[in-house]
C-alpha cells in the first residue's frame, strides 16, 4: 500500500511540475481537502487547483522537486524544493527579479488509491525576506 500512494503522490506532483494542472483531479479523491498552513481548510480539488496556477503564475522558470517521500498506512510525507525567478506580483509584494527558494513539506492522506488530505507546511516569513530584503 505505502509504495502504490508514493507512486500515487510522485505523480501529482510531476503533473504540477510538468504544469498539468488539469490532471491534478485524476489523482485527487472527490472528497479532497487542501490546508494551506495547519488548520485553513480548502476543499475541493478545483480550489487548490486556481490557488496553485495562480501562486505559480507569479515566478518564471520555476521547479519543485520532489526531493524525498516516507510513507506509512495511508499517510505519505513529502519533501520538495521550489525554486523560480520572481516575475509577477506575488502576495502584494511587487516583481522583485529575485531568485526565491525554499523547502517545503506536504503531508498526503490517500483514500481509496487517491489523495483525499494534503497539508502544506512551509516558511512564508522566509519567502518574504527573501523577495523583499
Amino acid at each position: 500500500m505505502s509504495e502504490t500512494n508514493k507512486a500515487t503522490v510522485r505523480a501529482f506532483y510531476e503533473a504540477i511540475n510538468d504544469r498539468r494542472f488539469d490532471a491534478l483531479a485524476q489523482h485527487c479523491h472527490p472528497d479532497f481537502v487542501f490546508y494551506h498552513q495547519v488548520d485553513t481548510p480548502h476543499p475541493g480539488v478545483e480550489g487548490f487547483r486556481a490557488s496553485e496556477e495562480k501562486n505559480f503564475a507569479a515566478y518564471d522558470d520555476w521547479q519543485m522537486p520532489l526531493i524525498d517521500m516516507i510513507a506509512e498506512g495511508d499517510q505519505v510525507a513529502a519533501y520538495l524544493i521550489f525554486e523560480g525567478i520572481h516575475a509577477r506580483d506575488w502576495a502584494g509584494i511587487p516583481a522583485s527579479g529575485r531568485k526565491l527558494r525554499f523547502s517545503l513539506f506536504m503531508k498526503l492522506r490517500l483514500k481509496d488509491g487517491l489523495i483525499i488530505e494534503k497539508r502544506a507546511h512551509f516558511d512564508r516569513a522566509d519567502i518574504r525576506a527573501q523577495l523583499t530584503d
